[in-house]
């Protein structure tokens, strides 16, 4: 019996990132595997093209050659970011999945967005430092601009997998927590234990903001200087999703002054120049693009891969990945990663 055909173009990841050896093994035995470079995908011979049940990855794909895969069920998208580079009104159209690993990175981001905050509050990081250079400040005296996560007030901006991942982490302070998201409706924010707020809201009230938002059309450097100015002086804002969504130049200069403190895990440039200013600014907390890049988070993916391909294969809907929806993916605005 001829087995289905898997094109597998995963760069930058690839199959032994995102794969344990077992799972490899499952794939290896239930599917042929066609490694593929995703430049070279036009050129594949048509039979194969014709034979493709599911591609693994996101290689650009023409109307030509989508046209010709005419077994495809499936793209799983294990770069995470869906990128306009397909076209996705024949991809759906016709029925074919295109599914999303990204929710895989949702707790471990979460996980050390709570420790850039708690970081930020209680200034370990500094105080590690004076330590380091025999100018601690011992006791009360070492706190004097230290505040609690417990009981403050914590603002999300973004309620997706990783908002939903925070909000869960962050029971155990006892916050309240008061959410933004305009694609999602308030009782379903209600429903998770959070409160439904405007941006202003949440800019204003908090004491920590955690910005997890997708970057889209509309919201491209929406957070600037006017959005820094509302918060109030001394909280914290903790950037995890992509650098896109702020007015970076407006972020430094409002801790630069005083105002406010920072943490970003994400930046307008990656790897990020030698000589770049927010190297060196103080009471901004650095992280490069490390939060969800877990060897485990990784072969999570190949996991939702085998159990979603199994589901097709009955063909059920694909129900562990996260799918692409018509009404949204023309509007996100996300960049590749480069680097895992």
């Amino acid at each position: 019996m001829t087995r289905p055909l898997v094109l597998s173009a995963p760069e930058p990841r690839s199959l032994d990132l995102i794969f344990s050896q077992t799972a490899r093994d499952e794939l290896h035995d239930r599917y042929d595997v066609l490694d593929v470079a995703p430049k070279d995908i036009d050129s594949i011979h048509e039979e194969n093209l014709a034979d493709a049940r599911y591609i693994i990855g996101q290689p650009a794909l023409s109307r030509a050659t989508l046209a010709e895969m005419t077994g495809l069920r499936c793209i799983f998208n294990v770069e995470s970011n869906l990128i306009d580079n397909m076209p996705y009104d024949d991809l759906f159209a016709r029925g074919i999945h295109v599914v999303t690993t990204g929710a895989v990175f949702a707790e471990p981001v979460a996980e050390l967005g709570i420790a850039m905050a708690l970081c930020l509050a209680r200034d370990v990081l500094e105080a590690d430092l004076a330590f380091r250079e025999g100018s601690e400040l011992w006791g009360g005296a070492g706190n004097q601009s230290s505040q609690l996560l417990s009981h403050s007030n914590i603002g999300i901006i973004g309620f997706g997998d990783l908002g939903r991942a925070l909000a869960r982490l962050l029971v155990g302070f006892r916050a309240e927590i008061s959410v933004y998201d305009p694609w999602i409706p308030p009782s379903m924010l209600t429903d998770a234990g959070v409160n439904p707020a405007t941006l202003d809201t949440v800019l204003q009230s908090s004491d920590t903001i955690f910005v997890v938002a997708s970057v889209t059309a509309e919201n491209q450097g929406f957070l600037n200087a006017v959005s820094f100015k509302q918060m109030r002086k001394g909280a914290r804002l903790i950037l995890l999703s992509r650098a896109d969504v702020v007015d970076f130049a407006d972020l430094m200069a409002a801790v630069r002054s005083g105002h406010i403190l920072a943490a970003s895990d994400v930046f307008p440039e990656e790897p990020l120049p030698s000589d770049h200013p927010v190297r060196g600014l103080k009471g901004f907390l650095r992280s490069a693009h490390r939060a969800g890049a877990l060897d485990s988070a990784f072969k999570r993916m190949g996991d939702m891969v085998l159990e979603d391909m199994s589901l097709i294969d009955q063909d059920l809907p694909p129900m562990r990945c996260k799918r692409a929806e018509r009404e949204t993916v023309f509007r996100l605005r996300s960049k590749p990663v480069t680097t895992n």
